[in-house]
């Protein structure tokens, strides 16, 4: 414990922007908080001026008696529809200016009113004044993992943090437990309350969904670790970075997933990535309706959030606008996504899609196919 809050003390005192630390976990209850308060403890102990800003313990008596000693920034009190609710204090924060800051649940939605709607929006201003901050995130609360959660899980995520607040850290750290340890510290009434342990077996904590978190959670510190170690230690500089194009229509449903997944090929090669909207006279504003006008506006937005540069072109030929947009900018893997009819029967059938074809093979550029 103390080697590792040692490494995190030497990054906090090379830089005038506050350092970023961050414990990912598969799930709720595999100890990321405990983590947090056994570090700011070993900090403590190590002459750090290290605060507790936020820790949500959700009464787990483990927990909370590592706060026993550790100083506790008090937390700003407001009434949101009749009720008293407690919120981060990113004022008192600033004001105190200490070393380094705990601020627990990153995607937590900030109340109504709030300076920031988000509390990661909350921890960049901390850092932009040169206060470090070690925080927490569950893996089902990254932006562009949405769709696989759902499918995973059956849920419906409404908190999310864009990808690129995660690439901001300095360190991230998974903690890691198997499915049967979670489930038994589950059934042991560590994580929930009596009453929510059957419901919970029931429902998410089931062995063959945690396995699936857990890979996925294993895979995100693993190309967070390999994007570290590209960055400082340069290797093959003589290649051709790569440069993802996503190619999105009007379709909300199909655009989203091509955005997403692109986003997580370029995350694991940390590479630069585009969006790409070709617009035919087809789809002029005035032809196609307002709600997929609304659709492709959000589907822009959350490209923009997950750190896409988003590209609009207007042109009568799609493939032939994707060609000169991709040798503009030296794209090397166009994504796009599945064609409604098969693939086979589009290459046989169509001769400008041919010619993309061929004409990204000469030019070295690769095509993917997103499911």
């Amino acid at each position: 414990m103390s080697t590792a809050s040692d490494h995190f003390l030497d990054l906090i005192r090379t830089s005038r922007r506050g350092r970023f630390k961050v414990y990912i976990g598969m799930s709720a209850g595999v100890g990321k908080t405990y983590r947090i308060l056994q570090e700011a403890a070993a900090l403590l102990k190590n002459g750090v001026d290290v605060k507790i800003g936020y820790v949500e313990t959700h009464g787990r008596r483990e927990t909370e008696a590592l706060l026993d000693g550790l100083p506790v920034i008090p937390r700003r009190t407001l009434f949101y529809k009749g009720k008293q609710l407690e919120e981060l204090d990113v004022q008192a924060i600033m004001n105190l200016h200490p070393e380094v800051v705990i601020v627990d649940e990153l995607a937590h939605t900030n109340i109504e009113g709030s300076k920031n709607a988000k509390r990661w929006q909350d921890v960049l201003d901390i850092l932009e004044a040169g206060i470090s901050v070690i925080s927490a995130i569950n893996i089902q609360h990254i932006e562009s993992l949405h769709q696989e959660i759902k499918e995973i899980t059956g849920v419906d995520v409404a908190e999310r943090v864009p990808d690129r607040v995660l690439r901001m850290a300095d360190e991230v750290v998974n903690i890691d437990l198997t499915a049967d340890e979670l489930i038994t510290r589950l059934k042991d009434g560590k994580i929930y309350s009596s009453d929510k342990i059957q419901r919970s077996l029931q429902n998410f904590f089931q062995a063959e969904k945690i396995l699936q978190l857990r890979e996925l959670a294993l895979k995100e510190v693993a190309s967070q670790v390999e994007r570290k170690i590209d960055s400082e230690l340069p290797r093959n500089a003589h290649l051709k970075p790569e440069r993802f194009l996503a190619c999105i229509s009007s379709n909300h449903n199909i655009a989203r997933k091509v955005i997403r997944k692109t986003a997580r090929l370029s995350s694991y090669y940390n590479s630069k990535w585009m969006v790409l909207y070709v617009q035919t006279p087809r789809e002029n504003a005035d032809k196609i309706g307002l709600a997929a006008q609304r659709h492709l506006i959000n589907n822009l937005k959350l490209a923009t959030e997950l750190g896409a540069e988003v590209l609009r072109v207007k042109h009568t030929n799609i493939s032939r606008g994707i060609i000169n947009v991709a040798e503009q900018h030296a794209v090397t893997t166009i994504c796009i996504g599945k064609p409604h009819l098969s693939l086979l029967n589009i290459i046989l059938s169509t001769t400008v899609f041919n010619q993309l074809l061929n004409k990204l093979s000469a030019a070295d550029i690769d095509i993917v196919i997103l499911s």
